[in-house]
Formats: C-alpha cells, sequence, structure tokens
C-alpha cells in the first residue's frame, strides 16, 4: 500500500518520455502558487516580498483562523517543493537511463527533440522553489540576500545557457538540413521551447525587483530581455508553424494540451515584465502610475482567458479530457495540463491585487476581493486534481493485478509514432 501511494515506478527504460519532467515542473508550480496566497494576502511593508519574519509577525497577532490558513499554506509549500524534487530525482535518474537506449536517439532526431526542452525549464523551477523556500522557512535571510543574487543570476545563466545548447542542438540543425516534418507538426509543443527561455527570463528578472544595487538591477534586467527576446522570436515562428499544420492536417490529439501552453508562457513573460519595471522604478528612477498596471494585467489576463476557453473548446471537440485525463487513456504529456492551472491563479492574483486592489477598485480583505479571487483559486484547485489523477495513471507503481491483465494500457514509447506526434 505505501508503495503504492508514495513510489514511483522505476526503469522505464525506452517507455520514457521527456515529457515527464512536466510533473516535477507542475509540483514545483504548485508550490510557487502556495506561496503566492501568502505574498499578496500577508502584510510585508518592509520587503518587496514576503519573508519568515513578516509572517512571524503576521501570526503573533493574526485570528486562529488566519492563523490556520496561514499554517496550511506554508505546509502545502513544503508538501508539493518535497514531491516537486522527488520528481525531479526520479526524472533525472529515469533520463540517464533512457538515454542510452536507441529511443533517445530516434527521439532527438526527430521532431520530438522539442520535448528535450523540459529539462532547462524544469531546472529554472527548482531554483525558485529553493527561492521560496529559503524565504518562507529561513530566519533572517533578508538580511543577506545581496549576497544571494549573484549566485541567483549565475544559476539561471547557467540554466539559459543549457537551454540554448539544448535547443540549437536540434533546431540548427533542422533549419540547416531541413530535416522537419511539418506534416507532423500540428500542434503547439514546440512551445516548451519559448516556456523554457521565458522561465529563465522571470527568474533572471527577480533580483531586478528585489535588489537595491544598481549592478545587479541592470545585470539582471539585461539577461531577462535577452531571454524574453529569444523567446518571443522562436514563439513567432512556433505558432506560425503549429497553426499551419493544424489548419492543415488537423490537431494531434494526444498533443492537445499543447493549445494551452501560451497561458503559462504569458504569466511568466507578465510577470517579468512587472520584474523589470520595478527595478526601473525603484533604482532608475522610471516611474509608473498604477492605472498601467491595471491596463497590461488586464491585457495578460484577458488574452489567457480566451486561450484558455479556445482551447477547451478544441479539445473538448476531440474529447481529449474524458479520453486522456478522466479516462483510461495515457499520455505522459498530459502533464501538460498542470502547468495553465498554475499560471492562471497565478497571474490571476497578479491582476487582482496590482490591477484592481492597487486602483481602489476592490477593497482589499473585503467580500468583494475574496470573490475576485474565488475563480482562480478554483482553477489551481482543478489543476491539483488533475496532477494527482495523472500521477494515479502514469507514475505510481501499478497493482500486480492492473499489470497482469492490462498489458497494453502502459505507457506509450517514446518512439513510436504517436509520441513523436505528442512533442
Amino acid at each position: 500500500m505505501l508503495a503504492r501511494w508514495f513510489g514511483l515506478r522505476k526503469n522505464l527504460g525506452t517507455r520514457y518520455n521527456p515529457f515527464y519532467f512536466l510533473a516535477a515542473l507542475g509540483n514545483g508550480g504548485m508550490a510557487v502558487a502556495f506561496f503566492i496566497w501568502l505574498n499578496f494576502l500577508i502584510p510585508h511593508p518592509k520587503t518587496p516580498i514576503i519573508t519568515f519574519d513578516s509572517i512571524a509577525a503576521f501570526l503573533a497577532n493574526a485570528s486562529l483562523v488566519s492563523q490556520g490558513l496561514t499554517l496550511a499554506a506554508m505546509a502545502m509549500i513544503i508538501f508539493f517543493s518535497v514531491r516537486h524534487l522527488r520528481s525531479l530525482v526520479w526524472n533525472i535518474r529515469e533520463f540517464g537511463q533512457y538515454r542510452k537506449t536507441s529511443a533517445y536517439t530516434a527521439l532527438a532526431n526527430s521532431n520530438s527533440a522539442f520535448s528535450l526542452m523540459t529539462r532547462p525549464l524544469t531546472f529554472a523551477m527548482t531554483v525558485n522553489v529553493l527561492f521560496v523556500l529559503g524565504a518562507v522557512f529561513v530566519p533572517g535571510l533578508w538580511n543577506v540576500v545581496e549576497y544571494l543574487f549573484p549566485f541567483s543570476l549565475a544559476a539561471f545563466i547557467g540554466i539559459g545557457i543549457f537551454a540554448i545548447r539544448t535547443f540549437l542542438s536540434f533546431f540548427a540543425r533542422a533549419v540547416a538540413t531541413g530535416h522537419f516534418d511539418c506534416t507532423r507538426n500540428n500542434h503547439l509543443s514546440q512551445l516548451q521551447s519559448v516556456m523554457a527561455f521565458v522561465m529563465v527570463g522571470v527568474g533572471a528578472a527577480a533580483p531586478a525587483a528585489m535588489s537595491t544595487v544598481k549592478l545587479t538591477v541592470a545585470i539582471a534586467i539585461f539577461t531577462s530581455i535577452f531571454f524574453l527576446v529569444a523567446a518571443t522570436f522562436m514563439a513567432i515562428i512556433m505558432l506560425a508553424l503549429g497553426f499551419r499544420g493544424m489548419l492543415e492536417h488537423g490537431l494531434s490529439v494526444e498533443a492537445a494540451p499543447s493549445l494551452w501552453v501560451l497561458i503559462p508562457i504569458l504569466t511568466l513573460a507578465g510577470i517579468a515584465v512587472i520584474r523589470i519595471n520595478h527595478g526601473l522604478h525603484a533604482v532608475f528612477e522610471a516611474h509608473t502610475e498604477p492605472y498601467q498596471n491595471f491596463v497590461f494585467t488586464s491585457i495578460v489576463i484577458g488574452l489567457q482567458i480566451f486561450i484558455g476557453v479556445f482551447g477547451y473548446s478544441v479539445m473538448n471537440q476531440v474529447n481529449y479530457l474524458r479520453t486522456y485525463l478522466w479516462g483510461e487513456s495515457r499520455s505522459p504529456g498530459s502533464y501538460a495540463l498542470i502547468c495553465p492551472a498554475v499560471a492562471l491563479f497565478v497571474f490571476g492574483m497578479f491582476f487582482v491585487h496590482m490591477g484592481l486592489v492597487q486602483n481602489g477598485l476592490v477593497e482589499k480583505y473585503s467580500l468583494t476581493h475574496y470573490a475576485t479571487i474565488l475563480p482562480f483559486a478554483a482553477v489551481q484547485v482543478l489543476g491539483i486534481v488533475a496532477m494527482f489523477r495523472l500521477d494515479d495513471k502514469l507514475v505510481r507503481p501499478e497493482p500486480a493485478t492492473s499489470k497482469a491483465a492490462e498489458p497494453a494500457h502502459d505507457e506509450v514509447p517514446a518512439t513510436t509514432s504517436t509520441d513523436v506526434a505528442t512533442a
């Protein structure tokens, strides 16, 4: 029983798929999402983000209900951070074995090579998770945070270089040789590459929003803009190719979650822009007005909602959710459903607090305030439910009876034509 609920499958070999890294990514994103709850609802006037010290000061005078909710959010940060790190270690081990197989060689020389970008994407999330854990659980960390920012920047730059090398290893070859099958490009999974670069960009922008050292802020802004511009360039290409393929050949059903990849990309890019603006405001005195935040967050959240509705409409046409999420069909690419839920909640909180509360449109801690948060919280809950459902189908050890009775329902090998279309 313990192995069934807390263990992970081992030695997948050729059945492994780099999209399993999205399981770790989703857990890391969920840990950050619970940090966002604390960051926007607990006062922290002396620091740009919530810290252990501001949480301790709040708990000392808060009601029992507020204390309980705060401790619950902190517990969820620990819970999903542990799940993230466990899934990360599992993926690194399984990928190391998978890399020795012929299935990896076939994947690396096909359209599916884009799935390899889930590695730098997840590694960048790991840095964010470690930063959240330090901020929430380490007393006095903010007193030495300026010494930590250079290490944070170095980590993201290193991951960014890894992302560039991984991307160019297959995309530069595809451009040079023409070995890219556009007929199988009828999805938007290639946007995982864009998401990886934007994740590095938003991480690099963190010191711009928090540091008071001008040189640190300047390096952070430049690094963030570099990866955001690279991501924008790639997004234009990938969107054009993906929609051309879908309009010509129809959507690859197993890759349907890729229609929602733009939602987390917009969240990451939006937060990066907010962080850059904060750095320009605090250090370079390039001031912005609160109504500009309202306009900007409205544009991003509006576009995300439209993409969400559009993607759901298409997925409903092909019965994706009923088949791959709630049904018995299995695809590691289904983990791509988690990131949009996390991302919509996170940027929804930015919209509510920077767009509505900051401009006096909604009074903080009022019933209206909580009512505006509720729809985004519901999306987060749906993401958690979907995550546990996918874990049960894809990574938890199967009962012995299930293995004996249904051997054909295991994961699709990464090198089959079906999975090539997915990636």
